[in-house]
């Protein structure tokens, strides 16, 4: 058995789609964690309590020091002093300056939740399957100046089914990435994986997903938008508007039921169950949730939204 010196890492992170590779660095021998980078506390909930992230948690458990800057820039001298070989760095929502770019030994690695240079930016996970993608993926790069234009270390392919929404993907990216951080990061240290550069040709830019983003465009073909509310499930959700009510719409099937004189967005009674009118074909909502209600089927919704039907949703 090889002996290996422990490379000292810092971690750079703060939501819970990190949690599993972070585990799993902290566990292995190879590495040496012993700083923890992650947002200051913020209020969440209802309530809006200021509540510590889940990477500040793990943090916390394993009793690793914990630094949560407003803008990382300011810590630059602090990591200078402690001089980490390699830092990690998973979903943490600032640009890593240069100065802090050419501390470690072994650069920056970014743990990106999409097959670059496909799709970069926040709205990654959405993106394939908006886009009806076959698949989505993990990409391990090593980080430049620039927005997720660094050179790529790795990738791992994930299939996407014809159920996929945000929530089960986002699942599937995460619990996959530890192993595939670990390997990967062990093979590049190795010397037996070199940087790739991108194909800038196929690089396209999505930005951070917003609550507007998740308003349903009835013209469009009832496919594109069956795609779209699986998608935006569970933030920001797809949703539409009725009598000036927000109308969030999270469960539905396609069905061929094109019926000329109804305009998109029109609603109807379709084999005791509600349909919607699209702009080719139409789609059969099974779960929605009125403004300030709970989530019902579309069965118990009608039974007290009786005028619900036979109007234009917008």
């Amino acid at each position: 058995m090889k002996y290996y010196k422990p490379i000292k890492t810092v971690f750079i992170g703060t939501p819970d789609f990190g949690v599993p590779s972070l585990r799993a660095l902290i566990k292995n021998k190879r590495f040496d964690v012993n700083l923890i980078i992650t947002q200051p506390d913020m209020p969440a909930g209802r309530k809006q309590i200021i509540t510590a992230s889940p990477v500040k948690q793990v943090a916390t458990d394993y009793k690793i020091k914990i630094l949560q800057p407003k803008k990382i820039k300011t810590i630059k001298d602090e990591l200078t002093e402690i001089n980490p070989k390699i830092i990690v760095i998973i979903a943490y929502a600032q640009i890593i300056p240069k100065d802090i770019l050419d501390i470690p030994k072994f650069g920056c690695m970014n743990l990106h939740g999409s097959l670059l240079p496909k799709y970069r930016g926040a709205g990654v996970i959405q993106a394939p399957i908006v886009n009806g993608d076959e698949y989505s993926g993990l990409t391990l790069m090593k980080i430049d100046e620039k927005l997720d234009t660094g050179p790529i270390i790795a990738q791992l392919k994930i299939k996407l089914d014809n159920q996929e929404t945000s929530e089960t993907l986002y699942d599937k990216l995460s619990t996959k990435s530890a192993d595939f951080l670990l390997d990967s990061l062990e093979k590049y240290i190795d010397g037996e994986i070199k940087p790739i550069p991108q194909n800038e040709t196929e690089a396209s830019y999505i930005g951070k997903i917003k609550k507007s983003d998740g308003l349903i465009e009835w013209n469009k073909p009832a496919e594109k938008i069956e795609k779209f509310v699986r998608a935006m499930y569970p933030w920001p959700s797809a949703w539409t508007w009725h009598k000036g009510k927000q109308v969030k719409i999270l469960e539905v099937q396609q069905k061929t039921i094109e019926i000329d004189t109804y305009k998109p967005g029109k609603t109807f009674i379709y084999n005791h169950g509600l349909a919607v009118q699209c702009g080719q074909d139409s789609l059969i909502i099974k779960k929605l949730q009125i403004e300030g209600k709970k989530i019902l089927t579309a069965e118990d919704f009608m039974r007290g939204n009786s005028d619900f039907v036979g109007t234009i949703l917008s």
